[in-house]
């Protein structure tokens, strides 16, 4: 049975791999309904980086996966944003989160509100930024 009742978590969801995969599903098992926010083109592009999946086919393959009840765009990092809009219980994110000035600082926000942070472990082997670096060598020839 699930701990909470309204889970969310956020990503880019690009080049979906297995870290993806198993963030959702671990975050679904914790949770009746799981709301998954996918970062906008722009919003990513904020971040100095560039999704090589566009947003409106992240977004479908995310809406796509049986652990994940909604799909959304993420528009900004503001957090309690979010919680203002959708009212989950509890938060998903990666424990390379952990205790940096940002997560400690919603931590406190969050706990004003009655929101858990559960910090699932990051997959070090798998990220979409290592299967974009192999892809650029990959296309230099390296």
């Amino acid at each position: 049975m699930a701990n909470y009742k309204i889970g969310y978590t956020t990503g880019v969801f690009d080049l979906f791999h297995i870290g993806h995969l198993n963030l959702l599903k671990r975050a679904r098992e914790q949770c009746d309904y799981l709301i998954v926010g996918v970062s906008s083109d722009d919003l990513v592009a904020y971040k100095n980086k560039r999704a090589v999946i566009p947003f409106e086919e992240r977004i479908q393959i995310v809406e796509a996966i049986r652990y994940v009840d909604k799909a959304v765009p993420q528009t900004n990092m503001n957090k309690m944003e979010a919680w203002r809009t959708y009212q989950f219980d509890v938060i998903f994110v990666g424990d390379d989160w952990k205790n940096t000035e940002k997560w400690n600082r919603f931590e406190e926000e969050f706990q004003k509100v009655g929101v858990d942070i559960v910090y699932f472990p990051y997959t070090r082997n798998t990220s979409s930024t290592l299967l974009n670096e192999t892809l650029l060598k990959l296309r230099a020839g390296i």
